[in-house]
């Protein structure tokens, strides 16, 4: 069985990449920049922060 570190990893690597498909769809991404009232600048550094991933995958 998984620990809780090894899945903690595992779920950052799924938020992670479901930030990069939204963020590679020109429909997904102004949209979800309209949702979550987050500047395109700023994403790279949110992106660090488990909230903000959490945040990525209930807007998916």
């Amino acid at each position: 069985m998984a620990n809780a570190a090894s899945m903690r990893e595992e779920a950052e690597t799924i938020a992670v990449k479901a930030l990069g498909f939204v963020a590679a769809d020109p429909e997904l991404l102004p949209r979800f920049l309209a949702i979550t009232g987050i500047e395109v600048h700023s994403i790279r550094q949110a992106a660090g922060e488990p909230g903000f991933l959490a945040g990525v995958l209930q807007f998916i």
